[in-house]
């Protein structure tokens, strides 16, 4: 285990008494600088903006309009940024802002562009400071705190570790403020039960919860990645976490991990549902393609070429590029291969979506 991504969360940085703990931040750093002497290539991904503007404009409740939390984000940008190069130069370390989107990830060409970017820095021993550009996209402002995005820059850096870092010890089998709950400790495989156990909580800081947490573990699990959730306000449970000593909900890697172009399929967020019968489902599970006899119904809106999710059964079972658009799949829908040229006239594809351009989830 050599390369870490490390995602820390707005309410393990943020001071109760409004901005950030310049403490905590500090020790993060110390544990990351001993990591780096050891030899690991760490990637930041943090959240935190916003209650670095809360402190500097002394707000005492978060922002509700997305104009104002993007005005708090863009001023707390700069002091978040400033306090880690601080800390890690106390430690002969540089770090480097690094601002993403969504649409920079799923655009293949401008995340190779990125990941280029990353790549060199790693080189030059820099650790990259990772943040959503909340200026430009308000979707981490509005749900994620960044959980998400450190699951994509995981499995497109082929990380060995995910570090989820929260205010609670990892997973419970029940809400954290019941004294039943126990500590899931590991996860092998990810199950329907699995999902039952997600407490989703908010707070004056964060916007993530448990469920984006477990969303972004599922996904860097899919494509090779270990993930550990937990408590990143405990000293030491980091640097432990680095050393692979880890403390807190440990999620194994899928053992069939997927190939770098269905990664980058499958991390894609999808702009539409295709929904299909059991025959087509077998068929998927068997990496063969979708044709337009299985599918049943198809919602949302998308064009050719946008990544769909294929779901048979009440069961997601992976994602797809569409070789049409939401109108003509619709039109399609249940035709076999020979009525096609009746509804279509000419038939560029008859898959709907492509067995190469398909990205399973493993627990399909």
């Amino acid at each position: 285990m050599n390369r870490f991504v490390i995602k820390l969360g707005s309410n393990v940085l943020a001071s109760p008494s409004g901005g950030l703990d310049s403490g905590r931040i500090g020790a993060i750093c110390g544990e990351l600088a001993a990591a780096r002497r050891a030899g690991r290539e760490l990637i930041v991904v943090s959240s935190g903006a916003v209650a670095a503007g809360m402190g500097m404009l002394s707000l005492k409740k978060r922002p509700t309009s997305i104009p104002e939390l993007q005005a708090v984000a863009a001023a707390g940008q700069g002091a978040l940024i400033e306090e880690y190069s601080a800390r890690l130069r106390e430690h002969g370390l540089h770090c480097a802002q690094v601002l993403l989107t969504y649409q920079d990830m799923e655009d293949r060409r401008r995340y190779l562009n990125a990941r280029n970017a990353l790549e060199a820095l790693l080189r030059q021993g820099v650790i990259p400071i990772i943040n959503e550009n909340d200026t430009v996209t308000i979707d981490e402002l509005k749900f994620g705190d960044n959980d998400l995005l450190s699951a994509m820059v995981a499995a497109k850096l082929d990380a060995d570790v995910l570090l989820i870092l929260t205010t609670v010890k990892g997973v419970l089998s029940g809400p954290p403020d019941d004294r039943s709950s126990q500590l899931v400790e590991r996860v092998e495989k990810w199950t329907p039960e699995l999902e039952q156990l997600v407490h989703s909580s908010r707070s004056s800081h964060g916007t993530g919860g448990m469920t984006t947490k477990l969303q972004a573990a599922r996904h860097a699990t899919r494509y090779g990645s270990r993930v550990v959730i937990m408590d990143g306000r405990e000293p030491g449970l980091l640097g432990s976490a680095m050393n692979g000593e880890f403390s807190g909900t440990l999620f194994e890697p899928a053992k069939n991990s997927a190939s770098a172009r269905l990664r980058w399929i499958g991390l894609r967020r999808p702009r539409g549902i295709i929904n299909i019968d059991p025959g087509a489902a077998k068929a998927l599970r068997a990496r063969k393609s979708l044709l337009p006899v299985g599918i049943l119904s198809v919602e949302g809106r998308f064009v050719e070429g946008d990544p769909v999710l294929l779901r048979g059964e009440a069961i997601d079972i992976g994602i797809g590029i569409a070789n049409y658009d939401r109108d003509t799949i619709a039109r399609i829908a249940g035709k076999k291969g020979g009525e096609l040229s009746e509804v279509l006239g000419e038939v560029h594809y008859h898959e709907v979506v492509h067995c190469d351009n398909l990205s399973l989830h493993e627990e399909a």
